[in-house]
């Protein structure tokens, strides 16, 4: 750290030379920079400088001035390393150091967050920064794009008094007009500052802030367009993650995947979800917790057989139908409503077991979505082919740099090691910390558990004190709600579905005798100030008096990151606070994994329920636990990867290839068809005629696009062989074989193979290349018509007309199957 103080220093000399310049000559220093690089000066020699001009534009726009240790937050981000810096230490205002320093040689860099609300905030929070400076900056998120313009709506300029109420300690007076907007964290959301634009724009800007999701699904989208000009990323240069263990560690046993409906299983899964209940546990099907599976046994079977009217469901139905059958019968047995997933205008939405965060676009596979949405009664989507798929891990471990900011990285300091290449530096506090992190207190049951917390809430409520409530899932946030309902105790409960109006609500979560229930991810990106927010100093001071914010956790999570993050919640900027936890033997932790110690312990026990079990093995066996569960979840993410690794190379190939055909010139296009023809013996001088009959750059552009055709049919059908493959090699394992290993080896053959067809089918269908008749051009209209029409327009069903306009000669219309669906 000696050196980053020596680099924080030499950016405190140029403090009062900035404070001098007027608001122009900050930007005409950006132009200077930019200059100094294209001459051959490095970052490195222009970073003290830089920091220094950032933290000015601060000064002036938000009115928040850099901390020394924010500086060297900073300094570390730049070095490409994770920075683990306490919640309440200016993570946010951290980030534009360094992005403002690399963005200076104008390849884009990215900030990546969890979630569109903190995207969008973030944008127009620290945009003015940016702005003050000259840069531009862009936000991509899930419902559209846009850039920041401070000028979009006038009359709703009031950007240059957001950072300094966060600073003013007098009380104050907003009127009326501003009521209305919100107040989040010291200041103040307004969309009015964000100007619609195309993904492209965003991305073109010299900043640009979005979720992990969109980055990702932005990539995929980009390698399967059709001409370059549709295309919307730049080079992968920089980017810092934000709350980088949850993205690259938590949700990296995720992948995303684009896909597209293949057949509509819709009746065989509302079937399955109604036979599903009359099986018996032990008897026709048994459960393994730890690793989350449900198995029929043979008894099962025959009952099913017996249920479905078949004789032998393995040759009347086949393994892909027992497959089915096998997923209905996870989703009613282990996959749990307000815990697993929520269902949301009529549709279920995944809820990440980690952060408690939602999930919308992302889908379980192998149909076991279908057989959720299924069992919940709602729309059965149909099945889906993967068209494109990627890990984070592989996503991220694109940029040439990257960089990531958290509370709690340093229990997971090897695996960003190992596979990421990230060193994690701990970033010290601006003030001590003082929090008071109290001993765990563990009861027989959940009731007497919950009972116990109502009480202290109840304690706490009344001589004033602000407490914040964690919990695991959606379904204990409303259980514990209804329970101090009827203590009469006021409450607000946040459970990530609302992210917006949650911010607002967690900003107010330290004002006196304010109770708040929150799943793990709950405002997270939010501060909580004593006192409220905008601060009050009277109120403040009371509930510092008080003993500041106190944290209630009601369960241990698998990952120890986790229930830090809860704790970090209090105690920030040197404030006071206290946080404790409070845990029953029936705990989903201890009771899977405690084993045989507390099975003794429950059976031995004879207290009440609401008396807390004083019991120092049970800290032991929690923390062997979490250890154990830390140690699968670390071998499933490289499990994950070790086989994305092998398809990863596929796609790199694949998507050079594709650049390759969109890219290359005319003259060289037809040489390459040429020679692709002559190899597979058909006649090149009929294709010369051919040529002549359509005209040149008619045929340049046909080729073009049936290379991409084909291509894209054969690179979704060998993801599918891929899947198949990693099922079947899994059963490998049996016969002493590693199933790592033979995936490689089968693979690339495959992969092989795979080229060699691509390069075959091709040649094929460019030797039948004719003039298109009247009938086709109208049809390839109509359909370019369609793929112009909006995104957010209804999904079409298989059955229905195809929206094209397309109609049989006796004027029926074409299903969408048959059509542009098939």
């Amino acid at each position: 750290m000696h050196g980053l103080k020596a680099v924080a220093e030499k950016i405190n000399s140029y403090e009062k030379i900035y404070e001098g310049f007027s608001d122009g000559q900050l930007k005409e220093k950006t132009a200077e920079f930019k200059q100094r690089l294209v001459k051959g000066e490095s970052l490195n020699d222009i970073l003290a400088e830089a920091f220094a001009l950032v933290r000015e534009a601060s000064k002036r726009t938000l009115g928040q001035r850099h901390f020394d240790v924010q500086l060297q937050g900073g300094i570390i981000l730049h070095q490409g390393k994770i920075a683990e810096m306490k919640t309440g230490e200016g993570k946010t205002l951290v980030a534009t150091l360094p992005l403002y320093l690399n963005a200076l040689e104008a390849k884009g860099c990215h900030l990546v967050t969890v979630n569109d609300y903190l995207a969008k905030r973030d944008t127009v929070w620290m945009g003015q920064i940016y702005y003050e400076l000259g840069l531009t900056i862009g936000c991509t998120t899930h419902e559209a794009s846009y850039l920041y313009d401070p000028g979009y709506q006038q009359e709703n300029q009031i950007s240059k008094r957001w950072g300094k109420i966060q600073n003013d300690n007098s009380k104050l007076k907003i009127n009326e007009a501003d009521e209305e907007r919100d107040i989040v964290g010291g200041f103040k959301v307004v969309e009015s500052f964000l100007r619609p634009c195309t993904k492209k724009e965003a991305y073109a800007a010299d900043i640009t802030y979005g979720t992990n999701n969109e980055f990702g699904f932005d990539y995929l989208r980009d390698n399967m367009v059709y001409d370059l000009r549709e295309k919307s990323q730049r080079d992968f240069s920089f980017a810092i993650i934000d709350e980088v263990d949850s993205i690259l560690i938590d949700e990296a046993r995720t992948p995303l995947i684009i896909s597209a409906p293949e057949q509509d299983a819709s009746k065989m899964y509302q079937q399955f979800s109604r036979l599903v209940p009359q099986l018996k546990e032990k008897e026709d099907y048994q459960i393994d917790e730890k690793l989350r599976a449900a198995t029929l046994t043979e008894e099962g079977i025959n009952k099913v057989e017996k249920l479905l009217g078949m004789k032998d469901i393995y040759q009347e139905a086949g393994i892909k139908y027992l497959h089915h059958l096998e997923q209905s019968l996870k989703a009613e047995v282990l996959f749990k409503k307000d815990r697993d997933y929520v269902v949301k205008n009529d549709e279920v939405v995944i809820v990440d077991e980690f952060t408690g965060r939602l999930l919308p676009g992302r889908r379980w596979s192998g149909g076991l979505h279908q057989a959720v949405e299924a069992k919940e009664g709602v729309r059965v989507q149909p099945e889906s082919l993967t068209m494109a798929t990627i890990t984070f891990q592989n996503l991220f471990r694109m940029y040439k740099k990257l960089a990531g900011m958290t509370g709690t990285a340093l229990t997971s300091a090897e695996e960003f090691a190992k596979v990421y290449n990230l060193e994690v530096v701990v970033v010290p506090t601006n003030k001590p910390m003082v929090r008071i992190d109290l001993q765990d207190k563990v009861f027989k049951g959940e009731k007497g558990k919950f009972l116990a917390v109502v009480q202290e809430i109840k304690q706490k409520y009344e001589k004033g004190q602000p407490i914040l409530v964690g919990t695991r899932s959606v379904e204990k946030n409303e259980y514990l709600g209804q329970l101090l309902s009827r203590e009469g105790i006021p409450h607000q409960i946040l459970n990530a579905k609302h992210h917006e109006q949650e911010g607002q609500v967690i900003a107010q979560a330290g004002r006196p005798k304010t109770v708040t229930i929150a799943t793990n991810m709950a405002g997270r990106g939010v501060d909580i100030i004593l006192g409220g927010n905008p601060p009050d100093p009277e109120e403040a001071e009371k509930v510092k008096e008080l003993g500041g914010l106190h944290i209630i956790g009601t369960e241990r999570h698998d990952a120890r990151r986790i229930d830090n993050q809860l704790r970090g919640r209090s105690g920030r900027q040197g404030d006071s606070g206290s946080s404790q936890f409070f845990l029953s033997l029936e705990d989903d932790l201890l009771r899977i994994f405690g084993g045989e110690t507390i099975q003794k312990l429950m059976e031995a026990l004879k207290i009440p329920e609401t008396e807390p079990i004083e019991a120092k093995m049970i800290s032991k066996v929690l923390e062997e636990a979490q250890s154990r569960i830390e140690g699968f979840n670390l071998d499933a993410r490289s499990h994950l990867l070790e086989y994305d690794n092998v398809i990863n190379k596929h796609r790199e190939t694949i998507y050079r290839k594709r650049k390759e055909i969109l890219e290359i010139e005319d003259e060289k296009r037809k040489a390459q068809i040429t020679a692709l023809l002559a190899k597979y013996g058909y006649s090149t001088e009929e294709y010369e005629k051919r040529e002549k009959e359509i005209g040149a750059a008619t045929m340049r552009q046909a080729e073009k696009i049936v290379f991409l055709r084909v291509l894209d049919s054969f690179w979704v059908e060998h993801l599918e062989n891929l899947e198949s493959l990693q099922d079947a090699v899994r059963l490998r394992a049996y016969g002493q074989q590693d199933p790592l290993i033979e995936f490689k080896n089968e693979a690339h053959k495959m992969f092989k193979g795979l080229l060699d067809t691509i390069d075959a089918e091709a040649a094929k269908v460019l030797n039948g290349i004719k003039p298109a008749s009247k009938e086709e051009i109208e049809r390839e209209r109509r359909g370019m018509v369609m793929a112009s029409s909006p995104q957010n327009a209804p999904k079409v069903g298989r059955n229905d007309p195809c929206p094209c306009g397309a109609k049989h000669p006796d004027g029926r219309p074409v299903k969408y199957k048959h059509c542009h669906g098939k």
